[in-house]
């Protein structure tokens, strides 16, 4: 007699999760530790070309130290003392050592620790970066939103027409339009300069902190607003924000519910572009208003010739830029359900 045998449609057959790989199965687990060990290799090169970028500068720390008063017996009792009479790649070999165990070397220019020098820049670098980008993304994905909402309406084209004004305008000339308006030609509400005193930070005197801030705010506004308005109608205009509409649902929670979940993933990519370009642009807007932050230290040390401060700040810089990547990579995974899914 003839057995009859079962077979399971093919839409129903299960794969059993030890043959899926484990990147598949763990995606988040995946971008991290590939990333991660991405960004490990790129510092190691960084500290590698910046190390010995200011090693083939004419002269040495000895030299910039003592400059002309310097004979040769003191040259070459400091050589000593600063472990210069070594080769090159013991001194690489010291220098990358002392950054993981905390000997982080000696500023030529004041004789200070180089943490004593650069933390409390690095503190009042910090307040300008967060302010400004957390201001600055809650300003453009906002406006994104509306003009996306209101497309081809009077709000839609002025915030496009202002946006493509700003992103041709570079951070310097942004920075004079605001001195000049509410620090010396127009109106005196505000100081021209962020001076901060030594031994206190930007939020002892937040009055300094508002130009730069606005500065850099109006700078990154745009991009986020673009990106924002861009995703944001291509959502609105899908099937399921039409079978919305069609079942009455309204505006503000298509919008809220529907919409802004699947935009938002493509604007954090854009978000975190900001964030990398306020560590670089923060270098011009330090400068122009003279606060005391990372930016107007490392044109300081370049200036004094202060080589392990120089090199401190790069590597600092350089690991922002990979911690960053790699969080915005993370947040945007977490923000597209579909990608977090088991292939």
């Amino acid at each position: 007699m003839a057995v009859a045998t079962a077979v399971a449609p093919a839409s129903e057959v299960v794969v059993a999760p030890a043959t899926v790989p484990w990147h598949a199965r763990r995606p988040l687990l995946a971008l991290v530790t590939r990333r991660g060990l991405a960004g490990l290799v790129t510092l190691l090169i960084v500290s590698v070309i910046i190390f010995f970028a200011t090693q083939v500068l004419p002269g040495n720390a000895a030299y910039a130290v003592l400059g002309r008063t310097g004979t040769p017996a003191r040259l070459h009792l400091l050589e000593k003392q600063l472990g210069l009479d070594r080769g090159v790649f013991a001194q690489y070999w010291h220098w990358l050592s002392g950054l993981f165990t905390g000997r982080l070397g000696t500023s030529l220019a004041s004789g200070q620790g180089v943490w004593s020098v650069v933390e409390p820049r690095l503190v009042n670098s910090a307040i300008l970066l967060v302010l400004a980008g957390a201001i600055g993304t809650i300003i453009g994905v906002t406006a994104g939103a509306v003009a996306a909402l209101r497309k081809d309406g009077w709000f839609d084209h002025v915030t496009s027409v202002v946006a493509l004004t700003v992103t041709a305008l570079p951070e310097f000339v942004i920075a004079i339009a605001l001195i000049s308006l509410f620090a010396t030609l127009v109106s005196h509400v505000l100081p021209a300069v962020s001076i901060i005193p030594p031994g206190s930070y930007g939020w002892n005197n937040p009055k300094a902190l508002i130009l730069p801030v606005a500065t850099l705010v109006i700078v990154i506004v745009p991009y986020t607003l673009r990106m924002m308005r861009a995703s944001t109608i291509e959502a609105l205009e899908s099937d399921y924000v039409e079978m919305a509409r069609l079942k009455g649902v309204k505006s503000w929670r298509i919008l809220l519910f529907h919409a802004l979940p699947n935009a938002i993933a493509p604007t954090i990519q854009v978000i975190g572009l900001n964030f990398l370009y306020l560590a670089g642009g923060i270098v011009v807007v330090e400068y122009v208003y003279n606060y005391p932050g990372i930016g107007q230290g490392l044109v300081d040390a370049v200036s004094n010739r202060d080589i392990p401060v120089i090199q401190f700040i790069v590597i600092v810089l350089a690991a922002f830029y990979v911690i960053v990547n790699i969080l915005t990579d993370v947040i945007a995974l977490l923000a597209t359900p579909r990608r977090r899914l088991t292939q």
